[in-house]
């Protein structure tokens, strides 16, 4: 699974804000130097095909090698919210958490609700919890995140001088409105590499520790449909 494109309005927003707002997080922070295996890389979700089941992916570690292990010290942690329908305010959210501890290098032990998995989840099927409820897997994984660097650096430049220039309208909803001319040259530098060449991943070849878990719809929508997905990770001191 790879990263579709950012959006152009994305693109534009990291011209007025820092660029770590962005979602992936490739070791830019002091806490992940010194603890690699709690640098959450990125955070992927999304159902089944019959909508039965929400998959979950956690990638930490981008720089992670052949030996490299998940952490006793660190704990993993999906949490995902629930509720009735899109509202403003916000309507009221019931919260199921997903938590998981590697009590050593080779075993991991997960929660979710009253249901319990503890074994080797490296195996490409997963391991299944005792209630049947949920699987999870952990291991070494390509990094399925996707980055043109050079056509996106392109169009970051492209953009920076379009609001320099005042090309750029920005509304106070935030979202820029751009000149038809300028949206294409930018659509145009983020599929492309330098010179027009096909896009090239900045991140090929690069692996790292993927915690994957699929778990029952039933477990995690009390709140009802409308699901959102967060992740976080937990270093003891």
């Amino acid at each position: 699974m790879k990263h579709p494109l950012r959006t152009l309005s994305v693109l534009l927003a990291a011209v007025v804000v820092p660029l770590t707002s962005l979602a992936a997080d490739h070791g830019d922070t002091p806490a992940a130097k010194t603890e690699p295996t709690a640098d959450i890389t990125d955070l992927y979700a999304w159902m089944s095909n019959d909508m039965t089941k929400l998959n979950l992916v956690m990638g930490v570690n981008g720089s992670a090698g052949p030996t490299t292990a998940f952490s006793d010290a660190v704990t993993y942690v999906f949490s995902v919210s629930s509720a009735a329908a899109y509202g403003s305010p916000p309507l009221p959210q019931q919260s199921t958490r997903i938590i998981c501890h590697f009590p050593d290098s080779r075993n991991i032990e997960c929660w979710a609700g009253d249901d319990y998995v503890l074994g080797d989840a490296s195996n490409d099927a997963g391991l299944v919890s005792a209630g049947g409820k949920f699987k999870v897997f952990a291991g070494l994984r390509d990094d399925p995140f996707f980055l043109n660097f050079a056509g996106f650096d392109g169009a970051v430049t492209t953009a920076v001088a379009a609001v320099v220039a005042k090309t750029v309208t920005i509304p106070p909803s935030g979202c820029p409105v751009l000149p038809a001319g300028t949206a294409t040259a930018l659509q145009g530098l983020l599929q492309h590499d330098v010179g027009g060449a096909p896009p090239k991943n900045a991140f090929a070849g690069q692996n790292v520790l993927a915690l994957v878990v699929q778990i029952d719809l039933d477990l995690v929508n009390a709140g009802g449909p409308i699901l959102g997905v967060s992740a976080s990770t937990h270093a003891s001191e």
